[in-house]
């Protein structure tokens, strides 16, 4: 027989999870008359707390468990050094995974950390992540997780992100403000939010300078790398009217489509400007040095750990668990690949 939760109890009354919890824990913020039905509904649906809920609230471990889609990826590698000043400042150690961009192993690795006993998790999305219901059922374990920069609204949790709209909406309005006109977007997979919102943000500019939306200027990532921005800039520089600047989702893809813009004769930013989004050190390395949006990767670290240690402490306080949603300003740095040569 399936093993009854909170969330079931919640759904058969017609009320929130953390009330049914608060309920069973006998807060004196809850009314007589709710503990006494949420305890009955209990005993009738047979619920008991999960042996493995209840030893984590009896154990601090002091260990925080982290999922990200790359270690290696710079952006995350600042995201973790972030984390890891904060969370080795508070006496806590942290627990390291890779969901490699794959929705069947994140599910797994946070199944392992819950397993292995973390007192909380941060938690990065895959790009394939829809469905959050594995993470909804480790918050059935009374388990604090914070989500930072490729988050769900799907999910009750705090959240760390970016201002990935007013980013994006800055590259291209940078762009414009730069005399380009045809701008061309390569964007993310379709699900993660931070996709959608910079492709919100690269519509919202275009509309705010009267300019048309023009679909074959428009293409998307599947694994957003190197190779696809070499493909999609092939791809626009054949079109009858090819666009004269691109706004690209990543970095990666960016330095990807101005290789083969080189490769095929075009100049940057002559022919066609360049920009991306994260500010990788590269940016910085190759020629023409590469304009992009800049990511506070460890100030979303820091401020993700903050709250999480602060569910941690709330929860083993018998306290309200307060979510919080961060959004951090995103900065142009703009450098030779966006920038209009002078005339003359």
């Amino acid at each position: 027989m399936k093993r009854a939760t909170l969330r079931d109890i919640a759904q058969t009354l017609g009320v929130t999870v953390a009330t049914v919890s608060r309920a069973l824990k006998n807060y004196p913020d809850i009314s007589p008359t709710t503990k006494q039905t949420v305890l009955a509904t209990a005993e009738r649906l047979h619920y008991s707390p999960h042996p493995l809920a209840v030893k984590l609230r009896q154990k601090a471990y002091k260990v925080v468990g982290v999922v990200v889609p790359d270690i290696v990826h710079p952006f995350f590698s600042d995201v973790i050094s972030g984390i890891i000043d904060v969370v080795e400042a508070q006496g806590y150690h942290v627990l390291l995974s890779q969901s490699n961009e794959s929705y069947e192993k994140e599910i797994m690795v946070t199944q392992m950390l819950l397993a292995t006993g973390v007192d909380g998790l941060l938690v990065c999305l895959s790009n394939e992540t829809v469905d959050v219901g594995h993470l909804r059922a480790l918050q059935e374990y009374d388990l604090p997780v914070v989500l930072f920069d490729k988050i769900s609204t799907g999910l009750d949790a705090s959240t760390v992100v970016t201002n990935d709209f007013q980013g994006a909406y800055d590259a291209v309005t940078h762009l414009l403000e730069q005399g380009y006109t045809r701008v061309a977007h390569i964007k993310g997979p379709p699900h993660p939010e931070n996709t959608r919102q910079r492709y919100a943000g690269y519509r919202a500019a275009l509309a705010a300078y009267d300019l048309p939306f023009r679909a074959e200027y428009v293409a998307e990532c599947h694994a957003v790398t190197h190779a696809e921005g070499a493909a999609f800039a092939q791809q626009f520089m054949a079109l009858p009217e090819p666009p004269d600047a691109l706004f690209s989702v990543t970095d990666s893809v960016a330095i990807g489509a101005m290789t083969a813009l080189r490769e095929a004769g075009w100049r940057v930013p002559q022919d066609m400007a360049v920009i991306g989004f994260s500010d990788w050190a590269v940016c910085q390395l190759v020629e023409p040095s590469v304009s992009s949006v800049a990511q506070p990767g460890y100030d979303i670290g820091r401020r993700a750990s903050d709250l999480l240690l602060r569910e941690i402490q709330q929860l083993r306080n018998e306290q309200p668990r307060e979510h919080h949603h961060l959004v951090l300003d995103a900065t142009i740095k703009v450098r030779k690949s966006s920038q209009r040569p002078a005339v003359g």
